[in-house]
């Protein structure tokens, strides 16, 4: 597996923290994998190290509580800090006070789990002011190349834009064990994660508006505009279910949504949202007949690339027409257009006009799938598979 630096330099420098390091994100990104390769840096200046993983049977059946996990760490940890690694810790019960214990005792914690368990708002309420938390998320497309190069395998953009990024995908030779593994893995942590985590009895209404959001990824939707869909074609729900509906599958690192920024009241309009998946994989199995969003996958995939490069992300409407990213990082602002192709007149009209304007101190950028370059003396045209590979605008 690929050494992934991105993150591993940001747990870096945390190493000797007494913070508690939870490494987070939805299933099969790769924690367990950056966990692994944390620990073999550390493992290079010192043997204070102590690592578990909890999905082992053996492991689990003699070390299942907080009291238990404390006595064990004791017992086997050397003098001076020792490094303590621990996998899939929602197994532990009362894992939160096992951690706050042992960060006290010159100990330095770096923890993993399931996103149906170790959820944001968890290690909050629980380990206040005591962690800090890293998201690792399904491979970029700069990630992608390198793994795949270690496999003896190639990957094209369009590959990437249907089936996305999860690692273990591939490791397969075929389209259809690839989409038997992403349908498996849809299941666990869209339906039953979140069915058994929050104990949702609605489970068809759940499931309607689940299918709904992923198909909908760089969509505008709203409660309302979800809630009229559901009534219209299945059943009959409150505004207030969506919404909580809508929270559970962000919360669990599905997908991410995004608030509209206007300049007419200069402020967030909090009531439209532009949703995106983690990975465009669950809007694609989601299609029939090989008919996959393209379009919409790739302003979705250029939302993950933004999000990696660590440019903060809002929707911006400049006089009633959106322009689909407003990317800003060290107080430089990037106004940017996604569109498929702008080789039609109208697409180019379209997209191009979104800019009028605007500032031009503050760049001005198209991203295409075009080969030609359609530049202008105010919008820099950016060629995808160029965008793909750069490590910031």
């Amino acid at each position: 597996m690929i050494l992934r630096e991105h993150y591993i330099k940001q747990i870096r420098q945390f190493y000797d923290s007494d913070l508690i390091k939870i490494i987070t994100g939805i299933r099969r990104s790769g924690k367990s994998v950056i966990l692994e390769q944390v620990k073999n840096e550390i493992l290079e200046k010192t043997e204070n190290v102590i690592a578990l993983n909890f999905e082992d049977k053996k492991i689990i059946s003699n070390i299942s509580n907080a009291t238990e996990l404390i006595d064990y760490i004791e017992k086997n940890r050397k003098k001076g800090k020792c490094y303590i690694f621990l996998d899939e810790i929602q197994m532990v019960d009362n894992w939160q006070e096992a951690c706050k214990t042992l960060r006290l005792y010159n100990n330095s914690i770096f923890i993993t789990g399931s996103n149906s368990k170790l959820l944001s708002r968890e290690f909050t309420k629980e380990l206040s002011g005591r962690y800090v938390s890293f998201r690792i998320r399904p491979f970029v497309y700069k990630e992608i190349l390198e793994y795949t190069k270690e496999l003896g395998k190639e990957c094209s953009i369009t590959d990437y834009l249907i089936w996305g990024g999860f690692p273990k995908r591939f490791e397969f030779n075929t389209q259809e064990a690839v989409i038997r593994y992403l349908n498996d893995l849809d299941d666990t942590i869209v339906i039953n994660d979140l069915i058994n985590r929050y104990n949702i009895k609605k489970e068809k209404l759940f499931k309607n508006i689940a299918n709904f959001v992923l198909r909908s990824n760089s969509r505008i939707i709203s409660a309302k505009s979800i809630y009229k869909y559901i009534k219209d074609k299945y059943e009959s729900c409150s505004i207030n279910t969506i919404i909580k509906y809508l929270g559970y599958l962000e919360e669990a690192y599905i997908i991410e949504t995004v608030k509209q920024y206007s300049t007419k009241t200069k402020s967030e309009l909090s009531y439209y949202l532009k949703v995106y998946n983690e990975d465009v994989s669950l809007n694609s199995i989601r299609c029939i007949d090989n008919r996959y969003d393209l379009t919409h996958n790739l302003e979705n995939i250029v939302y993950n690339e933004l999000i990696y490069m660590g440019y903060n992300i809002n929707v911006f409407v400049n006089n009633g027409k959106e322009i689909d990213f407003l990317a800003q990082k060290e107080n430089k602002k990037y106004y940017i257009q996604v569109a498929y192709s702008v080789a039609e007149e109208k697409t180019y009209e379209r997209e191009f006009s979104a800019f009028a304007s605007l500032d031009n101190l503050d760049q001005k950028i198209i991203i295409t799938n075009d080969d030609i370059d359609y530049s202008t003396s105010t919008v820099r045209h950016i060629k995808l598979k160029d965008f793909l590979t750069l490590d910031m605008l």
